[in-house]
């Protein structure tokens, strides 16, 4: 029996042995303290479970659903859209909901991919937007998200031949993992080079809900001629602690929602409609749910930045998105750094480079680790000693 050579296109997975050595470590009884996964611990808000409870029971929720989705989840989306970010949307032809923005982002590829098409990618960046690319046939060609660039990609850099087999530009600001953000400058930039070169633009936007200082971040849809040229991706899962619920949206041109929603009513049959209910319950929350959310990640944030910075790291404080990209000290790479932080300390973070080549001399810590096991934790890396440089004082 033999595979399809898709599968056998994508790329290893870097992290099999730190993962075997935590599992390694737990077998023995030793305590591991995690700030890898970007799970919110906190629970989805009583009010919104209600709704589920509530709508679970009501029968025509137990049948098959329409991969459209709700009328009345469409038009929510529409308004939390408005309110939020003063963006017009259809509800019949602007939006389409996600089993989680993870599977549309996925679908999306291979509604624009064909073979020896080219996707612009992040690097770092969220690893699906490249598989969903090798899955559909096509290649990547990775932007550098450097510090010198405040992590934004360099447009200008991108050489004509590989634009003019460009199909489809990635983005993800707030950024998952460098926590930097966007303006609608940056935006309006994209927008008009995605004109320019007829490229679709997706944007993947989770992490909006989830900031600090400064002006709330902002939709691509947003930008001049923002729908003529692509899609946003949005979810519930990290602005109502709803990951466990898999629920999110595409939104914006006309053209790639109706692409979507073709390949989707091919392969699945929709979000279960209990769950669409209790999104619409989210989605007309107060303000103050999330509010409270980003309160206690930002003292978690400071608090690990304080431990960092301690123990002799260079990292700034992110303004938004529940990660802090920290360097590696000299001489480490990522993984080496990971495994230092494992097996002298029992704090498990994600290397830099599993998010791509320019991911190299990082480490990503989550903001989503429970308050009691992050002080266990702050308490254990404070221990950490560069072994490497066993002379470098702490800065």
């Amino acid at each position: 029996m033999n595979l399809s050579k898709r599968l056998s296109s994508l790329p290893p997975y870097l992290f099999v042995e730190i993962n075997r050595k935590i599992a390694e470590k737990r077998a023995r009884g030793e305590e591991i303290i995690s700030f890898a996964i970007g799970d919110p611990d906190m629970p989805t808000p009583d009010h919104i479970l209600d709704s589920l409870c509530q709508a679970a029971r009501i029968a025509d929720n137990h049948r098959y659903p329409e991969t459209a989705g709700l009328d009345e989840l469409r038009q929510a989306i529409c308004t939390w859209y408005k309110k939020r970010f003063n963006v017009e949307l259809d509800p019949q032809k602007e939006v389409v909901p996600l089993i989680g923005s993870k599977e549309g982002i996925g679908h999306m590829a291979f509604c624009l991919i064909d073979e020896g098409d080219i996707a612009l990618v992040p690097d770092p960046g969220y690893p699906v937007y490249g598989v969903g690319t090798i899955l559909a046939g096509g290649s990547v060609y990775p932007m550098p998200l450097l510090e010198e660039n405040r992590f934004l990609p360099d447009l200008d850099s991108i050489p004509e031949d590989i634009l003019e087999k460009t199909k489809v530009i990635w983005l993800n600001y707030p950024n998952n993992p460098t926590g930097a953000k966007a303006d609608i400058g940056f935006f309006n930039r994209v927008a008009e080079f995605a004109g320019k070169h007829n490229i679709a633009v997706c944007h993947d936007n989770p992490y909006s809900e989830i900031y600090f200082e400064g002006d709330p971040p902002a939709s691509f849809l947003r930008a001049t001629g923002a729908k003529d040229t692509g899609v946003e991706f949005h979810s519930l899962s990290k602005s109502y602690n709803m990951t466990g619920w898999r629920i999110g949206m595409a939104v914006g041109n006309e053209k790639l929602i109706k692409a979507l929603s073709t390949l989707k009513s091919n392969l699945d049959s929709g979000i279960p409609q209990a769950i669409q209910q209790c999104a619409i319950t989210a989605l007309e929350s107060d303000p103050t749910v999330i509010a409270k959310n980003n309160d206690v990640y930002r003292k978690r944030r400071d608090l690990i930045i304080d431990v960092l910075r301690d123990i002799g790291l260079e990292v700034q404080a992110p303004q938004a998105s529940l990660y802090i990209w920290a360097r590696t000290p000299k001489d480490y790479s990522s993984v080496e750094f990971a495994t230092s932080l494992l097996e002298q300390c029992g704090v498990a973070v994600t290397p830099g480079v599993g998010y791509g080549v320019y991911g190299e001399g990082f480490v990503r810590f989550s903001l989503t680790t429970h308050d009691a096991s992050l002080v266990k934790g702050l308490s254990k890396l404070s221990t950490w000693k560069d072994y490497k440089n066993p002379f470098k004082s702490k800065k």
